[in-house]
């Protein structure tokens, strides 16, 4: 099990703990609009991060950006399998054709 997958697990578990006792439980229990809205600003915060160019920067602050976009997906009940299937079923097509499919 990768540590994407560990993480995914964990915050699972979490989905019906105690808001005073887990950080995930306390985003979750705030609704997915907000959950969304933390994912949002890890993003901001990797791209910054990315522009810059300071490499261990980038590297925690994806972390935070992997780890909020699992927890948005779980106030979904989305799981990273189902992200996967979706990669898995686009693999070996162009990405040109991927976008213009979705057009």
């Amino acid at each position: 099990m990768s540590a994407l997958e560990r993480l995914a697990a964990t915050i699972a578990e979490r989905k019906g703990a105690d808001p005073d006792t887990s950080w995930t439980a306390k985003l979750l229990s705030k609704g997915p609009e907000k959950c969304a809205e933390k994912f949002g600003e890890e993003a901001v915060e990797a791209i910054i991060e990315a522009v810059k160019g300071d490499r261990d920067k980038l590297v925690s602050e994806a972390a935070d950006a992997l780890y909020h976009l699992l927890v948005m997906l779980a106030a979904r009940d989305l799981t990273l399998a189902d992200v996967e299937a979706e990669l898995d079923r686009r693999e070996g097509r162009s990405g040109i054709a991927e976008k213009a499919a979705r057009g």
